[in-house]
C-alpha cells in the first residue's frame, strides 16, 4: 500500500508545535530556528490547502482543521517510535521468568546449566510461585506481564492450566502425568505396597492444586479408578493432608507421610538416589499443561527467542 504524504520532517515538526503552541519551544525540540519552524508550518499548510495555526500577536492557537489532525497524527508518531524502539533494542537484556514451583524447582532449575553454557551472554532471573498455577480458568501471574510494547523487561511465565489465555502468545511445552509416590522405606516396610489396594493402609497425600482440576476431587479419586480400586473397602479418596502445592506434597512424601501423586517430571532426581519409588506404575495423564507464555512485542527479541528454542528442543527430548 502506497501512504499519500507530507514530509514527516514537516509533520514531526507540526506536531512540536501544536503541542507547546510555540514556535520557538517546538524550534528548540525539533533543533531547528523558529523561522525555520514557521517556513515548515507553511510549506504543511500549503501542501494540505489548509491552514493550521491562527497566528496572533501573543501566540498561536490551533485551527479546527489543525486540532482535528493533532491527536491521530500524535498516535501515528507514538506507534512509529513504538516500532522504532522494538527493533532498537538489543533484546539481549534480562530474561524474567516466572514458572510453578515443582517445576522450576525440581525440573527446569537442574537444567539450566545447559542453557547458560549454550547462551553465556544472556542473563536468566526465574521466581517461583503458585500464581504460575491456573486456579478457575485464571493465572495471575499473567497479570504482571508487561503491557507496553516499549518495556524493556523481556517477561515471560510458564503457566500450567489449560493453555487459553486472550491476548497473549501462547505454546504448549510439556503434559505432564501422576503416578504415586512414596519413600522406599514406606514402600517395602510393615505394610508393603504390592498392589493398588495396599492404599488402603496408608496415607493419601493430596496435592490441591491436582484435586482442584475442573472443581473437582480428580487426584486420586481418578488414580484410584485407573487402578481398579474406587469403593474398595478402606481405600478413601478425601482422605489425608492436603497441601497447597506439588512441592509441599513431595516434601512430605519424601518425610515419609504417606503416599502423593507427583507429575513424573518433578521426581527424576528423587528415583534416581533411590529416595523415592512408584510403586505402582500407572500413569495418570493430567488434563492441563506446562505453556510458554508472552506478550507478542517481545516475542521476536534475541533471548526471548533463543529460550523458547532451548525450552523447546529440552521438553522434547525430556519426553522421549
Amino acid at each position: 500500500m502506497s501512504y499519500r504524504l507530507p514530509s514527516l520532517a514537516l509533520l514531526r515538526t507540526f506536531e512540536a508545535a501544536a503541542r507547546h503552541l510555540s514556535f520557538k519551544r517546538a524550534a528548540a525540540e525539533v533543533c531547528v530556528t523558529p523561522s525555520a519552524v514557521s517556513q515548515q508550518i507553511r510549506a504543511l499548510e500549503e501542501w494540505l490547502g489548509a491552514p493550521l495555526f491562527h497566528r496572533m500577536t501573543r501566540g498561536l492557537a490551533l485551527t479546527a482543521q489543525g486540532e482535528a489532525m493533532l491527536p491521530k497524527l500524535r498516535e501515528g508518531f507514538e506507534c512509529i517510535a513504538a516500532a522504532v524502539e522494538l527493533t532498537r533494542q538489543a533484546g539481549d537484556g534480562p530474561l524474567q521468568l516466572t514458572a510453578p514451583p515443582s517445576f522450576a524447582s525440581y525440573w527446569l532449575v537442574p537444567r539450566l546449566p545447559a542453557f547458560a553454557a549454550a547462551h553465556p551472554g544472556i542473563e536468566l532471573r526465574l521466581a517461583s510461585t503458585p500464581a504460575a498455577i491456573e486456579r478457575r480458568g485464571e493465572a495471575a501471574v499473567l497479570e504482571t506481564l508487561a503491557e507496553d510494547p516499549r518495556a524493556p523487561a523481556n517477561e515471560l511465565a510458564i503457566v500450567y492450566g489449560h493453555g487459553s489465555y486472550p491476548g497473549f502468545l501462547v505454546e504448549r511445552i510439556l503434559v505432564p502425568d501422576y503416578v504415586p509416590v512414596c519413600a522406599a522405606a514406606l514402600a517395602s516396610g510393615e505394610r508393603p505396597l504390592r498392589t493398588p489396594a495396599d492404599l488402603a493402609r496408608h496415607v493419601l497425600i493430596h496435592d490441591e492444586t491436582l484435586d482442584e482440576e475442573a472443581g473437582a476431587r480428580s487426584g486420586w479419586g481418578a488414580w484410584l479408578r485407573l487402578g481398579g480400586v474406587e469403593g474398595v473397602e478402606g481405600v478413601d479418596p478425601g482422605r489425608g493432608p492436603r497441601f497447597a502445592h506439588a512441592v509441599l506434597a513431595l516434601e512430605a512424601a519424601r518425610a515419609g507421610q504417606g503416599v502423593a501423586l507427583i507429575s513424573r517430571l518433578s521426581i527424576g532426581a528423587h528415583l534416581a538416589s533411590g529416595e523415592l519409588v512408584v510403586p505402582f506404575d500407572l500413569p495418570l495423564p493430567s488434563p492441563r499443561a506446562y505453556y510458554l507464555v508472552m506478550r507478542a512485542a517481545i516475542a521476536h527479541r534475541p533471548a526471548v527467542r533463543a529460550f523458547r528454542d532451548w525450552l523447546v528442543q529440552t521438553a522434547q527430548a525430556a519426553a522421549r
